[in-house]
């Protein structure tokens, strides 16, 4: 069983559907609203445990209802939350989503992830460092993100880093990394004045970019590859690429191939957008293994 530990971001998210985006000082009516765990960590997370790996969380929270319903949450889908802190006084981290024609807008607000620290990454660091794979994100101080790459790297335990939402990156810390995930925008910040054939071939085997509709490039050996998506009707795309990422790192942890993994990663994330919410349309082992059919 792969071990995974997410290293990163506990949010409620609060999603409002509507018909259309609202104009610049217009008020519209809602479809609905839902009140649901989140964050990319927790995400994350998720994702890997409903793939059968064993993961553990690192991560703050407040002291507050959302709190508790996070931990609720980590804990149902069996996550070892003995690294997520609860911090007295604190509010926890919320996402605030309005999800209209088919796609979403997200401001989030911090809260107690701006206090993950260094110290909590050195309590839990028995449990990274038996891990198969570290993912982080940038949604917790981008300090914490440097401290666990460059332990890690010193350790030998693989990180992958999902460079979202987008922030600069020093080359000498992303040559540390072991996967890099990021979009067509955030590669373009990340490698400021490359082409996608540039940043993929001077990054073989770290640099996976997701490209929408058009799939997954990576490149292997001198050749780029581009590993097709799956074609659904999406209801909602909030967390499909912590989706992807977690099923990822279970399926390369697992020993399978960088093809075969981004391939079982983009069969979850497609299943992951014919649900409303970022956790509760995470699929299960048997639901990728049937679509992969």
């Amino acid at each position: 069983m792969a071990k995974i530990v997410v290293i990163g971001s506990c949010n409620i998210d609060v999603t409002v559907e509507c018909e259309r985006w609202a104009k610049p000082g217009e008020t519209i009516f809602g479809k609905g609203l839902t009140i649901s765990p989140g964050g990319k960590g927790a995400n994350q997370a998720v994702a890997a445990a409903r793939l059968g790996a064993e993961v553990a969380m690192v991560g703050c929270v407040g002291d507050d209802v959302y709190g508790k319903l996070m931990l609720e949450a980590l804990e149902k889908n069996n996550i070892n939350t003995d690294y997520v802190k609860v911090l007295p006084g604190e509010n926890s981290g919320t996402a605030h989503i309005t999800v209209a024609e088919n796609d979403n807008s997200i401001i989030v607000i911090k809260a107690a992830n701006d206090l993950v620290s260094p110290a909590l990454v050195d309590e839990a660091w028995e449990v990274i460092a038996q891990a198969d794979m570290v993912l982080l994100q940038h949604e917790i101080p981008a300090a914490v993100n440097t401290y666990v790459i460059e332990k890690c790297a010193a350790a030998g335990v693989p990180v992958l880093l999902n460079p979202a939402p987008v922030a600069p990156v020093p080359q000498e810390l992303l040559d540390k990394v072991t996967y890099l995930t990021p979009n067509e925008h955030e590669a373009a910040v990340l490698f400021a004045g490359q082409g996608k054939a540039d940043i993929l071939g001077r990054n073989q085997g770290k640099v996976i970019m997701t490209l929408g509709s058009k799939g997954v490039a990576y490149a292997e050996k001198g050749q780029v590859y581009n590993v097709p998506g799956f074609k659904v009707q999406p209801v909602d795309t909030t967390g499909a690429g912590d989706t992807f990422n977690g099923a990822f790192a279970v399926a390369r942890a697992n020993g399978k191939s960088m093809y075969d993994s981004i391939s079982f990663a983009n069969a979850a994330a497609a299943l992951s957008v014919q649900k409303l919410g970022a956790q509760s349309g995470m699929p299960y082992l048997q639901d990728v293994e049937e679509m992969l059919k």
